[in-house]
């Protein structure tokens, strides 16, 4: 016989709204993208719009403001367009780029993410001043590699974005937008690495990934 502790849960969860059990919709276009069959020639195509910011071969700006994307993995690529486009994650130039203007289709995002990965950068990343370097690299080993890698090569399944040779100014600007709430995309786990951190704490650690191989 059900009790009627038993019946009350069964009540509750028949009048909760059905929005309560809804995928989001950025979570549904990230699942949609995720499992359609990506065109690189079309991604090549797209991205010759891409490449008057990020550069031919992805390589980016030395100077912070724009990344080096060549190589990223696809999967994290999606998942970032994916977050601009639902205003998860905040640029002006990105949120533009990514919405349904620029890239009316869905299916036009993992054709840009899988022509992306298979790109390699011409010239290497900007690096700091090597001044914190093993410290950086201590800091990096015993907080961020068990999910980014040693060598911060990220992983494509897992969602975790290659770190790795990206540039040092990028890298440095992104820890200080984790810290100061402007990456709402990132995990919280994020802000608690990194909010102890000092001035060298952080640029070591920008310095040493931008002198990694990412492999």
């Amino acid at each position: 016989m059900i009790k009627l502790r038993q019946i009350g849960i069964l009540l509750v969860a028949m009048a909760m709204p059905l929005a309560a059990f809804a995928v989001s919709p950025a979570r549904q276009d990230f699942l949609t993208a995720i499992s359609a069959k990506p065109n690189k020639d079309a991604g090549a195509e797209l991205f010759r719009g891409c490449a008057i910011c990020h550069g031919p071969d992805g390589g980016g700006n030395v100077d912070g403001n724009i990344p080096r994307i060549a190589g990223q993995h696809s999967r994290v690529t999606i998942q970032q367009m994916v977050d601009y486009r639902h205003s998860k994650r905040w640029d002006p130039r990105m949120e533009g780029i990514t919405d349904r203007h620029w890239l009316p289709d869905l299916q036009e995002i993992p054709d840009l993410a899988s022509f992306i990965a298979t790109l390699e950068a011409r010239s290497p990343a900007a690096t700091g001043q090597g001044d914190s370097l093993e410290l950086g690299r201590q800091i990096y080993l015993a907080r961020c590699s068990s999910c980014h890698g040693r060598a911060g090569e990220g992983d494509d399944q897992a969602l975790v974005p290659r770190l790795g040779g990206q540039h040092y100014l990028y890298l440095l600007r992104q820890f200080h937008d984790a810290l100061e709430g402007r990456r709402p995309n990132l995990a919280r786990t994020h802000t608690r690495l990194l909010k102890d951190l000092d001035r060298d704490g952080l640029q070591g650690m920008a310095d040493m990934l931008s002198r990694s191989s990412g492999k």
